[in-house]
């Protein structure tokens, strides 16, 4: 059986009890294990390595390329860049189209030219009709209804799928993807309320009507902000989805 590790699970940025967006998938098939990281949101590179070294992760993804999604492959570049351990490789990072530049001038660097970030990432854009392997591991994008290019994405493993949101606002390009998976890990950055923006974040409710929708088995609710009340989105997701519901924690494993 394959596992999701939450590493970060907060919304918009850190709180005072959980990093950003970052979540281990593993699985181990024939004695070799696969492991991908999909977003490294800020704060998450410290407890990431609570979980697992990065040298042994096969590749990372990357939905988007705001900071609470991906600011902490800067903390990843001068671990690479400077550790006395080990040589790091470059890791195949699939992400939207210009991440390289993204990531440059994160880390402060003028010129992305200068940045050498190929020493740690072998950035590969991804769009909406990718799919590829990596490992036991088969992964596939569909473009979301986010203002910047997002990608969720569908992991199918050996056991079963799990499908990652992103950011996004309600649409069918979501539902569709995670139709058959185990377990839809979906943001629910909003309080359910009237007037929410189309294409920007999900709210409690919003979630379990496309794992409905999706017919998955499990709803992992994600990405809700410091200042908001999961416990509420809990209540929200279940006037709309009745199977397995829970609520992201760093630390917490589920398997599918």
């Amino acid at each position: 059986m394959a596992e999701l590790v939450v590493v970060g699970c907060s919304g918009s940025g850190p709180g005072p009890d959980a990093a950003a967006s970052a979540y281990l998938v593993r699985a181990t098939v024939d004695g070799a294990t696969t492991t991908l990281l999909l977003d490294l949101g800020s704060g998450a590179f410290g407890p990431l390595q609570r979980h697992v070294d990065p040298r042994a992760i096969d590749a990372i993804v990357l939905s988007h390329l705001h900071a609470d999604h991906c600011l902490d492959l800067t903390a990843w570049d001068v671990a690479a860049a400077y550790s006395s351990s080990a040589p790091w490789r470059p890791v195949p990072t699939y992400a939207p189209a210009g991440a390289y530049d993204r990531i440059a001038r994160a880390a402060e660097v003028d010129d992305p030219r200068d940045a050498q970030l190929e020493r740690s990432f072998d950035f590969r854009a991804i769009a909406g009709d990718t799919r590829l392997s990596v490992g036991c591991f088969t992964l596939t994008f569909a473009r979301v209804a986010h203002p910047v290019e997002t990608y969720a994405v569908r992991v199918d493993g050996p056991s079963g799928a799990l499908v990652y949101s992103g950011d996004t606002g309600p649409t069918p390009a979501l539902n569709d993807l995670a139709r058959g998976a185990r377990v839809l890990l979906a943001e629910a950055s909003f309080p359910d309320m009237a007037g929410l923006p189309a294409d920007l974040h999900l709210s409690g409710r919003q979630a379990g009507e496309a794992a409905a929708a999706a017919g998955v088995e499990t709803l992992v609710l994600t990405h809700v902000p410091a200042w908001e009340d999961p416990a509420q989105r809990l209540v929200e997701a279940r006037r709309a989805f009745d199977g397995v519901l829970v609520q992201a924690t760093p630390g917490a494993v589920i398997g599918f």
